[in-house]
């Protein structure tokens, strides 16, 4: 069930409704059920990886509580390894089996032994990357002693599945999430009232943005590259960068939304990332669900920047390199990966990143110049994100380095980007500049009425012809 489908929000109608109206635990256990449901409709079959998750970490957690020390039983360490290995081998199996059979079969060809593996035509699961991770944060955590592990395998299973997250995240903590499925929710007042903001905001990114954005990003980079100008390809590479940041901060708008609105808070996964002024400040406003969790449980656990220059830039540039291999099984986000890792080695050597004391002191245009230079570092970044090969990506490349023929097209893809995003980026400066992401809900009315009457003429207006999914179904 898509969110931007009539059948989503029939279904949420219905469980909401019904929501209201019981208890507590009975609330759990509906949630559930429709997280069950919701997650079945796209494949019934991998619901068993779900529960496979929830089952292990579950027992995992327990045992990790009954052990006060490292020595008793078996081991605290011994446990956590069983949960990471079993959780991080699922993953390993739908996700990556296949790129890595065949990049070894084409090594050991390449060196002159003859070599075949199993060719299985796996289906990757949708959503597994983030509940992979989700439910690992939970027994992490109980090892840490940062959360008592839960005796309620029910509530630990809504926390797992929790469905308007469960697919494309945020990926929640369970410092964070399980307390909530825990205890009873209130709604607040204005919960409402911000729920509505957050799902407006997300359909309209999601709807009006990414998808009619995807038009342009399929038309260039499904075209032989023979065929594009540099110019052609730059509209790609920009239209391509509004179209994830739509697609994926409007999936993440719309679930804190609908969870609003059920009594939960979950967290923000964007900040207006595309003002960031130096790589280092875009992953703190980046899929900052993903970017903390990669901190906390990889990056510090390998000694962040604790142990000299040389082992800070090793940590950085292994952990950026598996945050671009999580993203998918090829060497586009593996090198994407390893860009990211050399941008912020090169932030860290330089000090690129501003101080906010620079921020206030220092001319306006600098601020500006950081902007367009981070923006346009990280659009060459989603040139290898999207590319379908590195040989695309490079020939790519040379063509917006050496040719800059203005085509038709070119002139035409640029009309539509700049229609379609610069009304978003003239709000989201607005909020950078109030320094408040809910500046909407308390401004005059009028204003309000004025911006969703925008956004409702563009959703019934301006959709595309074609619904494209979520484009981080895929990781």
């Amino acid at each position: 069930m898509l969110f931007n489908s009539y059948t989503f929000w029939i279904f949420f109608l219905a469980v909401f409704l019904l929501y209201r109206l019981l208890g507590h635990r009975w609330q759990n256990r509906l949630l559930l059920v429709a997280s069950y449901v919701f997650y079945g409709a796209w494949d019934w079959r991998f619901l068993s990886l779900i529960w496979i998750s929830t089952c292990i970490d579950y027992l995992v957690g327990l045992k990790l509580g009954n052990h006060s020390t490292s020595g008793a039983g078996v081991g605290r360490k011994a446990w956590l390894a069983l949960s990471v290995c079993a959780n991080l081998g699922l993953l390993g199996f739908f996700k990556y089996y296949g790129f890595f059979a065949e990049e070894m079969v084409g090594l050991l060809t390449w060196l002159g032994f003859s070599a075949s593996l199993p060719s299985l035509q796996i289906i990757l699961p949708v959503g597994i990357s983030f509940y992979t991770f989700q439910t690992m944060s939970y027994t992490i955590d109980v090892y840490r002693r940062q959360i008592e592990p839960t005796r309620d395998l029910e509530a630990f299973a809504l926390y797992v599945a929790f469905f308007p997250q469960l697919v494309a995240g945020p990926i929640e903590r369970s410092t964070h999430l399980m307390p909530q499925v825990l205890k009873p929710r209130r709604l607040k007042p204005g919960d409402f009232t911000e729920g509505l903001y957050l799902v407006a905001i997300g359909m309209f990114k999601k709807v009006v943005i990414a998808d009619n954005m995807a038009e342009i990003v399929n038309a260039v980079f499904q075209s032989p590259v023979s065929e594009l100008s540099g110019l052609d390809c730059l509209v790609g590479v920009y239209a391509f960068a509004f179209q994830i940041y739509g697609d994926f901060s409007g999936y993440s708008a719309i679930a804190r939304g609908v969870a609003k609105w059920l009594g939960f808070d979950i967290m923000v996964n964007f900040n207006l990332p595309y003002f960031a002024q130096s790589p280092r400040e875009f992953w703190h406003r980046w899929h900052i669900s993903l970017s903390t969790w990669l901190r906390d449980y990889l990056y510090i656990p390998l000694g962040g920047s604790r142990n000299g220059t040389v082992t800070t830039y090793r940590n950085l540039m292994l952990t950026m390199l598996l945050g671009g291999l999580w993203h998918g099984a090829g060497w586009t986000f593996i090198c994407w990966g390893l860009f990211h890792g050399v941008l912020l080695c090169a932030d860290r050597a330089f000090g690129l990143t501003p101080s906010t004391a620079d921020r206030r002191s220092g001319p306006w245009w600098c601020s500006i110049l950081n902007v367009a230079i981070t923006f346009h570092l990280v659009c060459l970044g989603w040139l290898l994100f999207r590319a379908e090969s590195i040989g695309q990506a490079w020939s790519m490349l040379y063509l917006i380095c050496t040719n800059h023929q203005m085509t038709v097209f070119a002139q035409f893809g640029l009309a539509m980007v700049a229609f379609y995003t610069l009304p978003l980026l003239a709000y989201e400066l607005w909020l950078l500049l109030s320094n408040d992401r809910n500046k909407l809900l308390k401004v005059a009315w009028p204003v309000r009425a004025a911006v969703y009457s925008y956004v409702a003429l563009m959703l019934v207006f301006f959709h595309p012809v074609v619904k494209h999914e979520f484009i981080y179904f895929q990781f």
